[in-house]
């Protein structure tokens, strides 16, 4: 057995005058409010098979020639895990393969490779799980993927775990020689507790196992680690926006916009006039051949030699206002 002391707090709510006389309570109720503060390293609450995290108060009312009155109130701690870290927002990818045997004879081979988008859930988020299955052998073989919860008890040097399911699915069967791709399957996670990893001799871990199931021999297993957090992912939350997120975005180009637009400038003061007569001018017929039998040729000559409008602010040919606008719905 061993312990692990995660907080002790005393706190005197009605003390004895200095003269040494008792304090005497007239009868009825009383009540002493008192508070103190949790630090934020405390390990979560947990309930396990070889060991537990509690919480409570205790409060003792000592009296004068009589016995100590007792009493014991348990609380709930959680410890804050943000999956919103680079660390948890990594992406998590494997790969493994297993030769079949059977009789010593070779069965052939199967391989799996898994991807998940994070590595920090929590409890109602949905993982999409992407994943490859070959099946090389000559038997039908049976994808399955699953969330295990791995309970590690650690005293004076000895170890014992306990693991759990808990959730999965299970895939369709994959032919002999055929290949399985997931895109995106989807695996809820169920209200659990958060892991457990800061305390010495308690750990609660968890992990996304996918399997496939090969008859006559032993199960490909493929593990890739998770954590499950309590501060969900932020609004807009992905790895390249919470990665981006960690650079100030500098605004100092808005300074530089000013308040009025210049017009831009005319035509004329670009373009010379030797230039746009040389810029402008048709192709002669031998550049251009057979075109100028057909009507491309024609619908360039229509717009040859015009130069853009003068630009201006007011409308040089304002509508009358006789005229009433027409109505784009009649």
């Amino acid at each position: 057995s061993d312990q692990v002391e995660f907080l002790s707090h005393r706190d005197t709510l009605m003390a004895p005058p200095d003269n040494g006389e008792a304090t005497v309570l007239q009868a009825g109720k009383h009540e002493f409010p008192f508070t103190f503060q949790l630090p934020e390293t405390l390990a979560t609450s947990f309930e396990g098979k070889h060991g537990s995290v509690r919480y409570w108060v205790k409060a003792k009312l000592h009296r004068p020639w009589s016995t100590v009155k007792k009493a014991k109130k348990e609380f709930t701690v959680i410890e804050p895990i943000d999956i919103n870290t680079p660390a948890l927002l990594a992406p998590q990818a494997g790969a493994k393969e297993k030769l079949a045997r059977a009789w010593y004879c070779n069965r052939g081979q199967v391989s799996v490779t898994a991807k998940i988008d994070r590595k920090g859930y929590t409890p109602g988020e949905v993982i999409p799980i992407f994943a490859e299955i070959d099946n090389c052998t000559s038997r039908a073989v049976v994808p399955k993927a699953a969330i295990i919860q791995t309970q590690t008890f650690i005293a004076r040097g000895t170890k014992k775990q306990k693991k759990s399911v808990v959730t999965s699915i299970t895939g369709d069967p994959i032919p002999a020689g055929k290949r399985e791709v997931w895109h995106g399957r989807a695996l809820k996670i169920p209200p659990v507790g958060p892991s457990i990893l800061q305390c010495r001799i308690i750990q609660v871990e968890y992990s996304l196992k996918v399997c496939v199931d090969i008859p006559g021999t032993s199960k490909l297993l493929l593990e890739l680690p998770l954590v499950i957090g309590t501060i969900p992912l932020h609004p807009f939350g992905s790895r390249t926006s919470s990665v981006s997120s960690q650079y100030s975005v500098n605004l100092d180009w808005l300074s530089t916009i000013p308040e009025q637009l210049e017009a831009p400038p005319e035509y004329s003061a670009v373009v010379s006039s030797p230039e746009a007569e040389q810029s402008l001018a048709p192709p002669c017929r031998s550049e251009l051949g057979d075109i100028l039998e057909g009507p491309f040729f024609a619908y360039i000559q229509e717009f040859r030699f015009r130069p853009p409008p003068l630009y201006s602010e007011v409308d040089p040919n304002p509508t009358p206002d006789s005229i009433r606008p027409r109505c784009m719905t009649c």
